[in-house]
């Protein structure tokens, strides 16, 4: 019971940060080292055509580089329908964003704080789910598309990432949240052709406590498989192996894994490796490869800056040139 009130408590005190930084006037900045900005689970998108970074994650927000070292922005991207599911003003989440058949799609996920569609162990679970934007230029902006709804409304949902799988159909794989299932777990479901909307129903992929690595304390202060999942991004080896990034806790830590699909496709079975594939306290990963071509993880990690909880993105150099997924030294650019 301690460890599931740790983490409610942190997942709490994310939300405040969260809600503080919306608060607060955005101040458009130019020339900001990567190690300067506050962010939580970036994600870059390298694009050929303006050859230009663009860095999204948590807020709704896009940072535009030409060399990964100086930044500009923040500028708000995501444009939502106050009339919709999501409210006036729901937070947004985790965004990446995807190039697919000439445009640009934002998967974000989005919270409106005012729905309650659960109470679990005396908590309230809020209206939360991931969704897809859509824009016709990188940097936005990303507007909704026909589909009000993508996943279950009494279902919380999390982190939706995009892949195109063996069969050639798109799908988004996203988690399912902890703080419903108690214990998370990871899923696909299938995406129209224009990912205007879901097809049929979602499967399972695996979940949190299918892991070797991940940890927490029981009700009895015995070690249990952790609870949460967070953070999927795919990616394939040259050999050709189908694998997933992939966040949850060892204990308070935040940390990195990865799993891969004996088959080769989203179907499985997902094997997970035994050990993290990032040091301790760095996670909510993706892949991307520099407009020269060298591949890089960007990740973030959590500290505290004068009393209040921040996170910041980092990069790292990895290797997909074998039959795995291998993480290098810390990439300053």
């Amino acid at each position: 019971m301690k460890n599931i009130l740790v983490l409610v408590l942190f997942h709490l005190l994310v939300i405040s940060a969260l809600q503080a930084q919306e608060a607060r006037k955005i101040e458009f900045r130019t020339g900001v080292p990567l190690d300067s900005i506050v962010l939580s689970d970036p994600a870059i998108l390298a694009d050929s055509k303006t050859k230009m970074y663009y860095m999204t994650g948590t807020g709704g927000m896009l940072w535009k580089s030409k060399d990964l070292k100086s930044w500009d922005g923040p500028a708000r991207v995501a444009e939502t329908d106050p009339g919709s599911w999501m409210g006036p003003k729901p937070m947004i989440w985790a965004a990446d964003l995807h190039q697919y058949k000439g445009k640009y799609y934002y998967f974000g996920t989005f919270t409106n704080r005012a729905v309650k569609i659960d109470t679990v162990d005396n908590e309230i679970i809020e209206r939360r789910a991931s969704h897809v934007l859509v824009s016709d230029k990188p940097d936005g902006p990303y507007v909704p598309m026909k589909d009000p709804i993508y996943l279950p409304a009494n279902k919380p949902t999390l982190d939706g990432t995009f892949w195109v799988d063996e069969d050639k159909k798109p799908y988004m794989i996203y988690c399912y949240e902890w703080l419903q299932a108690g214990n998370g777990t990871m899923e696909k479901i299938e995406l129209k052709p224009d990912l205007s909307g879901t097809v049929g129903e979602s499967k399972l992929l695996f979940s949190a406590r299918d892991s070797p690595w991940n940890r927490e304390k029981d009700e009895n202060g015995k070690d249990r498989p952790n609870k949460v999942t967070d953070g999927p991004y795919l990616f394939k080896t040259k050999t050709g192996r189908l694998g997933m990034i992939w966040t949850s806790w060892i204990y308070d830590v935040y940390t990195q894994g990865v799993v891969y699909s004996q088959s080769g496709t989203l179907d499985g079975p997902w094997i997970h490796e035994k050990e993290p594939i990032t040091p301790p306290n760095f996670g909510h990963g993706m892949l991307f490869h520099t407009l020269d071509g060298k591949l890089l993880m960007s990740v973030h990690s959590h500290k505290s800056v004068n009393g209040r909880y921040v996170r910041v993105p980092h990069l790292f150099e990895a290797d997909l040139s074998g039959d795995k997924l291998i993480i290098g030294k810390r990439f300053i650019p």
